[in-house]
């Protein structure tokens, strides 16, 4: 961390030309928004190219520089795998998903529509909650590692950064909703395709042997298929990333706006490929990175293998790169949070209704930034809050969705699996150290536990959110069925 690849100066010039590019098309593209329903969905006529980059750009947040790369220095390639699957599959799931809500709700604009008419306002607060609790933690997120990036870089204090992005972001979105947002990622998803490209052709350019050849000759156990890792990380991190990505209101936004079905199901198809190879490759250099340095700190393993000419030129790519990501993922979040709150904003408050709901929504979002700048100004790490908001989904994804099918799901069953699917989650959600858990070396003793259990608390607690619904379910089904 004492390096300085870039000068102070250049990192925030680079970063205030890159936000005023965006801000300059939002001002250019924006265009009177006759109501509510257009700012969130904007005109429901999305074509294939439109609707592809949107749902990569505001997938890969700059989470894909740091999450997938320090996954694979302990995972292996089960982590690498795991992960692209888990950001990929949703695309699939929603492929499903996707056309027959938009069937059932021709004029819809999330998914809390369904689950109200569904399920009822008791589920549907419940779901509210942990889609907003999701989405603040997956901006706070974002937010923090654009910060820590060009603290690393250029040592730019970690409050200018957050200031800038957010600014930057509030100043287009707020004004253009979605279609704007939309419109923004097109020039987002071509920034991050072509650098992606470029740090694939640099890194592989620069080893001296076969890349797979020397993670063999190396670090032989993160490929190998007796590595127990490989395995549990890889299913962990399919679980996660896939189950919370089904309930990412911006996703939903942009399964509303396409112009019919065809072209839907042909976007989700491209944006599961080129999504998965994209996380793939950041993984995996992970994996190259780790068998050059075992040294390595996980969390810049990427950058480790980017930065090694300290070259300004790759220096200022990787930048264009991060700043692309963060704010395709940073506008999706806010207007994915603006929209949740204009929809359903009297779920919380009976005064979020009325012809000034739009304006209370923005004051709400302006609060909600105020509290992300701090935070993230502080460089908190906050994966424990995500793996956190992951459980919360992983709990609800399968009564939500299954009761898309089971009509013998009612209210009081669902609220029953998913409850225990998060408290029994919980039990063996480990501790900010990762060794223990509520029920794993406290409420009872480690030695009543066997090892694979106690060094795979994680992994434990994501299958066990996902499973005890499933079960609570299908006993429910099968002694309705015995009557």
């Amino acid at each position: 961390m004492e390096k300085e690849y870039l000068s102070i100066q250049i990192s925030i010039i680079v970063t205030i030309l890159i936000g005023l590019f965006f801000i300059g098309l939002g001002y250019l593209n924006t265009q009177k928004i006759p109501n509510n329903k257009n700012y969130i969905v904007g005109g429901r006529d999305e074509n294939i190219f439109s609707l592809t980059s949107s749902l990569i750009a505001s997938a890969l947040g700059a989470w894909i520089l740091f999450g997938p790369p320090s996954a694979a220095t302990w995972g292996g390639i089960g982590a690498v795998i795991g992960y692209a699957l888990g950001a990929a599959t949703p695309m699939l799931f929603l492929y499903n998903f996707g056309p027959k809500i938009r069937k059932e709700f021709p004029d819809g604009l999330t998914l809390t529509e369904f689950i109200e008419k569904r399920f009822g306002k008791a589920i549907l607060k419940l779901s509210l909650f942990l889609m907003l609790f999701y989405l603040i933690i997956f901006l706070i997120a974002e937010v923090t590692a654009i910060a820590s990036l060009l603290n690393y870089i250029s040592k730019v204090p970690l409050w200018i950064t957050a200031g800038l992005t957010l600014m930057i972001c509030l100043l287009y979105i707020l004004r253009g909703g979605f279609k704007l947002s939309i419109i923004t990622d097109k020039y987002q998803f071509v920034f991050i395709a072509g650098i992606i490209l470029f740090s694939l052709i640099l890194i592989l350019g620069n080893l001296n042997i076969p890349s797979f050849e020397m993670i063999r000759k190396n670090s032989p156990e993160l490929i190998d298929k007796n590595y127990l890792p490989n395995y549990t990380a890889g299913l962990t991190f399919f679980i996660a990333v896939a189950c919370t990505n089904l309930f990412h209101q911006g996703n939903w936004q942009r399964i509303f706006s396409a112009k019919n079905n065809l072209i839907l199901k042909k976007s989700l198809i491209n944006s599961f490929v080129i999504i998965f190879f994209i996380v793939f490759w950041m993984g995996y250099t992970g994996l190259i990175s780790f068998s050059l340095n075992p040294k390595v700190i996980p969390d810049l393993a990427f950058f480790d293998l980017i930065l090694n000419k300290k070259s300004s030129l790759v220096v200022i790519m990787l930048l264009v790169l991060a700043l692309s990501l963060t704010l395709s993922t940073i506008d999706t979040l806010i207007n994915a949070i603006s929209s949740l709150l204009i929809v359903n904003g009297n779920q919380i408050s009976k005064k979020m209704k009325g012809e000034k709901i739009k304006e209370k929504t923005n004051l709400i979002i302006l609060f909600i930034c105020f509290l992300v700048f701090i935070l993230a100004s502080r460089g908190y790490s906050i994966l424990y809050l995500f793996l956190l908001a992951d459980l919360l989904c992983c709990a609800a994804v399968v009564t939500i969705f299954y009761g898309f099918f089971n009509k013998d799901i009612n209210t009081k069953l669902a609220a029953y699996s998913i409850i225990s699917g998060l408290i029994i989650g919980l039990l063996f959600f480990p501790s900010q150290n990762f060794e223990s858990s509520i029920l794993v070396g406290n409420l009872i003793s480690f030695d009543n536990f066997s090892i694979i259990i106690r060094t795979n608390l994680l992994f434990i607690s994501f299958l066990l959110s996902l499973i005890i619904p499933l079960i609570i379910i299908l006993a429910h089904s099968l002694r309705n069925s015995l009557r």
